[in-house]
């Protein structure tokens, strides 16, 4: 079994920042892929996936503001946000997927971008 547990969802201006982490913990295969969605109202989409060999892959929007990176040792992903905008505001839910488990997600975090 893998558990994922998210953090730093949080509520902020327009224009401002946030770094989302995730750290997993239990059964971590060598080879992974961690990454990041979000949920608006009931679309849930990519919004940036690392590989363990630190492989990314970004939705074409959000990639000059969002950058993905993760810590191997710590288990950990982080999902820096940046030139928050109104429409970022979503739930943020990390997941995990290897093949002896596949499609693990986290709870989710709330990020609301709002003056």
């Amino acid at each position: 079994q893998v558990q994922l547990v998210e953090s730093g969802g949080d509520l902020v201006q327009p224009g401002g920042s946030l770094k989302l982490s995730c750290v997993a913990s239990g059964s971590i295969s060598a080879r992974n892929t961690m990454g990041w969605y979000r949920q608006i109202h009931q679309e849930r989409e990519l919004v940036a996936e690392i590989t363990s060999s630190g492989i990314t892959k970004y939705v074409d929007s959000l990639k000059e503001r969002f950058t993905i990176s993760r810590d191997n040792d710590n288990n950990a992903v982080y999902l820096q946000m940046n030139n928050l905008k109104p429409e970022d505001t979503a739930v943020y839910y990390c997941y995990y997927w290897s093949v002896t488990a596949p499609n693990i997600w986290g709870q989710g975090t709330q990020v609301t971008v709002s003056s």
